[in-house]
């Protein structure tokens, strides 16, 4: 029971957060939501005891991107100040083409567990992390994907270059975002 009501409240959390961050018209703000956001889903998989996808959830988008966004929106200054309504006149017909997408998208998953046959289904439930084997599976492909990260005949070049890449990306947003300096 108790497990219930933290995941409500978590998942409340969550879709309030992420529900400020598309209709707040502040950037630093929606950022700040964005980064409460990305602490619901990290809680939901702490809560589905995936702890690794916790982690990495917490690392990546929270430690990462969302601090970036937070840093390129301080560097660009009149975008913090709101110069408009903080909410968009359009709000009626994107919650029905959300609710529409939403019940698309139900509608295709039923359709699809509909048709798988029931030892796939039953790997998809949430009692198969308790047989043994599928959970010594889980573990050794979590383990050999952080071993495939460090190891140096796999991935350990394209990961340098994607930092790189990340580097370079947010060295030109400074150049890009910093005001001109006129020369006296």
């Amino acid at each position: 029971m108790a497990m219930q009501i933290i995941f409500i409240i978590v998942s409340v959390i969550t879709l309030f957060s992420g529900i400020m961050v598309v209709t707040n018209r502040n950037l630093f703000h929606a950022a700040l939501y964005m980064m409460l956001s990305f602490l619901g889903v990290a809680g939901l998989y702490i809560l589905l005891d995936a702890g690794f996808m916790a982690a990495t959830q917490l690392l990546v988008y929270i430690g990462a991107i969302s601090i970036l966004i937070i840093f390129a929106i301080m560097m660009t200054r009149r975008l913090m100040q709101t110069t408009e309504t903080p909410y968009n006149s359009q709000w009626v017909w994107s919650g029905i083409g959300s609710v529409a997408i939403f019940a698309l998208l139900v509608l295709v998953i039923s359709q699809v567990t509909a048709v798988l046959p029931s030892d796939e289904r039953a790997f998809m439930a949430p009692s198969a992390i308790n047989d043994p084997v599928v959970y010594d599976a889980l573990s050794n492909m979590v383990v050999s994907l952080g071993q495939s990260f460090v190891s140096a005949e796999q991935y350990v070049l394209p990961f340098i270059l994607a930092s790189i890449l990340l580097l370079v990306a947010l060295v030109g947003a400074i150049i890009v975002a910093r005001p001109d300096v006129e020369e006296n």
